[in-house]
């Protein structure tokens, strides 16, 4: 009779352990451990794959000019780097019903019009399903090809024989091999069916993309090492019970790991946004208010412009509330700070709400000076300037320092129709701009004196 042996798995980071332990030793999570099964006398998996790569010279090693592709989905693209590269691994990550199926259900149509042949693996849903979502999506193609497993086995003898230009995998937590005996989803499963199929993506040159849950944090399920053996890492940003959808790269081998993809939910499917800043202003001449400013923020190579929206009132409580949404709530703490020692505005009691209009998330500091005028012009009352741009990071002694790619915020400013924009006084500017005044300020009363009438 075979030898059974049991080990206790931590689902959070993949640490092993002979016994059950409450509290990870290598992650700190309590109650993470599941014992897992390994049967020595079961079939392992064996790579018959022939060795097609041996060891060249740097010199000798050529380049095919079509081993990027694109799908022509212009937000997806960028995202990835200016298309799929061949033989590569992505991850899709993303909470449920934010859209991750769709968009590879539909990046899965544009490829087959290019005449490329696409085998979408479903685990989570039967054929039928899929076959639904397509009709909603309007595609239709002979060459994509929908099979509904589980089974890890099964799958690797259809990649292999029919040699697929893509291969999606929905979910990797649904899928599972005979190898390990332990559930789908399991730390053990995630990390050995992804290490096959990456064998597969590098040993026949098939690009592979797979779909991963989220936790309640909102981090990736499965190990940490899933997401350093994939060679791209995307996160599916936004809510779900709203229009705008955000793709941003977190890891790319192949491209810049700070772009994003803009896309609104629509009745058929994912539609991309190719003018955000437009997107996210169409509403702000019409809704502008006290307490409103205009940034222009930066993500990866594309500057946006999105309203800033302060409001400040009396609060009720011993303690009053700061509230952030769309930017770091410590980063308002310290504007709050600088704002009070530096130009004596006393806030301490008031509550303080700032929200980033569009669900957009903005993570520099180039967005400061937008934030402390939106604050002063709803303490003050008065509506700031609709024709006026804000740029500028807010140091601790009140001074406003430079910010990068200041002449692409420019010309992004110029183009949506705006005469006006504030900018440090530290940023040298090398091309000349006719239509749009260039204010430049040292200190933040100069930004005041010069924004707030």
């Amino acid at each position: 009779m075979a030898k059974v042996k049991s080990k206790y798995v931590c689902q959070s980071c993949g640490y092993e352990t002979a016994g059950y332990l409450g509290k990870c030793p290598e992650c700190g999570a309590w109650s993470s451990f599941i014992e897992e099964v390994s049967d020595s006398a079961t079939l392992k998996l064996t790579q018959d794959l022939p060795d097609k790569n041996p060891p060249q010279k740097l010199a000798d090693i050529k380049i095919n000019s079509e081993i990027r592709t694109r799908t022509n989905i212009t937000e997806f693209d960028r995202v990835l780097g200016g298309g799929i590269v061949q033989g590569s691994l992505v991850l899709i990550a993303g909470d449920p019903g934010i859209g991750k199926s769709t968009i590879l259900l539909q990046t899965s149509g544009a490829l087959c019009n290019q005449g490329k042949k696409v085998l979408y693996i479903s685990a989570e849903e039967s054929a039928g399903q899929i076959k639904l979502r397509a009709e909603r999506l309007g595609i239709k193609s002979d060459n994509l090809y929908i099979y509904s497993q589980t089974n890890f086995e099964l799958i690797k003898k259809h990649i292999v024989e029919m040699r697929p230009d893509l291969v999606i995998v929905d979910s990797i937590q649904a899928v599972y091999t005979t190898t390990i005996q332990s559930s789908a989803g399991s730390v053990s499963q995630i990390r050995e069916c992804c290490n096959f199929l990456m064998g597969i993506a590098k040993n026949n040159d098939i690009s592979i993309i797979v779909i991963g849950h989220v936790t309640k944090e909102g981090n990736i399920a499965g190990p940490k090492v899933l997401e350093h053996m994939v060679d791209t890492v995307i996160q599916f940003e936004g809510d779900k019970y709203k229009s705008y959808r955000i793709l941003r790269s977190i890891k790319n081998r192949f491209g810049n790991t700070s772009e994003v993809g803009i896309f609104e939910m629509g009745a058929k499917g994912l539609i991309e946004i190719i003018n955000p800043s437009q997107a996210f202003l169409k509403e702000y001449n019409q809704t502008q208010t006290p307490g409103s400013t205009i940034i222009v923020t930066n993500e990866g190579t594309r500057p946006m412009l999105v309203e800033i929206q302060a409001l400040v009132g009396v609060t009720p409580y011993p303690a009053p509330r700061r509230i952030a949404n769309g930017v770091d709530l410590s980063r308002v703490l310290q504007i709050l700070a600088v704002l009070e020692k530096r130009i004596g505005l006393n806030l301490s009691k008031q509550d303080v709400y700032v929200n980033v209009v569009g669900g957009i998330d903005v993570n520099e500091p180039a967005g400061d000076l937008g934030i402390a005028l939106a604050i002063i012009t709803c303490v003050r009352d008065v509506v700031f300037d609709s024709q006026t741009a804000i740029v500028g990071e807010i140091g601790l002694s009140g001074e406003i320092r430079g910010v990068s790619h200041i002449e692409k915020r420019i010309t992004e400013a110029q183009k949506l129709g705006f005469k006006r924009i504030i900018i440090p006084d530290s940023n040298n500017i090398e091309e000349k701009f006719a239509d749009i005044e260039i204010i430049k300020v040292k200190r933040i009363i100069e930004a005041i004196t010069r924004a707030v009438k």
